[in-house]
């Protein structure tokens, strides 16, 4: 079986940005949340059996008492920060499993889940639909890979190096130093993706790469004045590659065949009216029918 994990916060902005404003009965814009729901239901239609969505329920994480300028919910429009909660609900209510997250972030399910269900035999391929770059970490050959649905773009571990020069274990250490805007730390001043790459491809970690940048492969320019610039500011690198560490142990399931997806429940009925969307649950009965 294959397994779908979804990043429900990405699907919700992506979605807010791309199809018109809508309200329910109530006057509550529910746009994206309908663009969301008919995304996972296609999905679904396609022959997806076992998903899971996870959501940062609340922006904030733990990450933020490590690091004060990560990245907040300062600035995000209230009319998509108060989607959150309604996706969540509809999503449950149409049988979908969901992970929203508090503490942790929706990249830490995601990584934990794709974690537990690759060690699982029963599981074909694990597949986390996202583009975001931090998830890369997790890809693990062609059993553990990416999906940029936007783009209908596969990435597998192949895919991972071609696209970062690095191998998917050492993604942490490749943000620390580049940095990472979407997340709000800047990484290592003089480092960009070129230079991260070639060390990093050879010495994998940031503990390995040696101090004398003698020994370091002779296409990387400045060679010097970076290792000055890393060795200067190590302790930032370490704080950096923490924030770009996904975390394992954030609860998500217990087993896989919670993800298995039993049809809509009875309430997803009542929340399609409020969202006047009778076709999300005409869609939802049909596709069960063939479950």
């Amino acid at each position: 079986m294959k397994i779908y994990l979804i990043d429900g916060t990405y699907e919700l902005f992506r979605h807010f940005f791309a199809v018109p404003p809508a309200a329910d009965l109530n006057g509550q814009e529910i746009g994206a949340v309908r663009g969301v729901l008919n995304s996972v239901l296609s999905m679904i239609e396609r022959g997806a059996t076992h998903i899971g969505v996870a959501t940062d329920h609340i922006v904030e994480s733990f990450r933020n008492n490590l690091y004060p300028g990560y990245k907040t919910s300062a600035g995000v429009a209230p009319e998509l920060l108060s989607q959150f909660p309604i996706l969540e609900d509809a999503l449950e209510a149409m049988g979908v499993m969901v992970w929203p997250m508090v503490e942790y972030e929706a990249d830490d399910a995601l990584a934990a889940a794709a974690h537990l269900a690759a060690s699982d035999e029963r599981v074909t391929q694990v597949i986390i639909c996202t583009p975001d770059k931090d998830l890369s970490q997790c890809v693990v050959g062609t059993r553990v890979v990416q999906l940029d649905r936007r783009r209908d773009s596969l990435r597998d571990e192949e895919g991972v190096i071609e696209k970062f020069g690095v191998r998917p274990e050492s993604i942490p250490d490749y943000l620390a130093l580049v940095g990472d805007s979407a997340d709000g730390f800047p990484g290592i001043v003089g480092w960009g993706p070129k230079s991260a790459s070639l060390v990093l491809y050879k010495y994998s970690h940031l503990e390995n790469i040696p101090r004398d940048w003698k020994q370091w492969d002779s296409s990387v320019r400045g060679a010097q004045r970076l290792a000055a610039s890393f060795f200067g500011a190590w302790n930032d690198a370490i704080l950096f590659r923490a924030l770009a560490t996904l975390r394992l142990e954030a609860p998500v399931f217990d087993s896989i065949e919670e993800l298995r997806w039993m049809g809509p429940r009875p309430s997803f009925n009542e929340k399609c009216v409020l969202m006047k969307a009778p076709d999300l649950l005409n869609r939802a009965r049909r596709a069960f029918e063939y479950v």
